[in-house]
């Protein structure tokens, strides 16, 4: 398996907008081949950060909904005025060992 760890903070107060966005979003990459699952998950000493894991069957399949539409698609949802923590965006890539 693999595993796909995006990790962004909020800059501008709207974490709880970020929250119900992640809460109703549309489920788009659920259908991707190859997903497997996701959590959206926010440390308790920096509840602006947010961390998204999602799981997939192998790299391919990220890599491929990733540099496609449907990945565009799946984030129409962000809210609109947004801001990020410059810097502290990144995707981290990890092969899944054990559970």
């Amino acid at each position: 398996m693999f595993v796909a760890i995006s990790q962004f903070v909020v800059a501008n107060g709207m974490t709880e907008e970020v929250k119900q966005a992640f809460q109703r979003r549309p489920h788009l990459v659920d259908s991707a081949p190859g997903f497997v699952r996701m959590d959206v998950l926010t440390p308790v000493d920096e509840p602006d950060a947010f961390w998204l894991l999602t799981y997939w069957e192998d790299q391919a399949s990220f890599q491929k909904w990733h540099r496609g539409h449907t990945y565009q698609a799946a984030h129409q949802g962000i809210p609109a005025g947004l801001k990020l923590v410059p810097g502290r965006n990144r995707v981290l890539l990890f092969e899944h060992v054990a559970s």
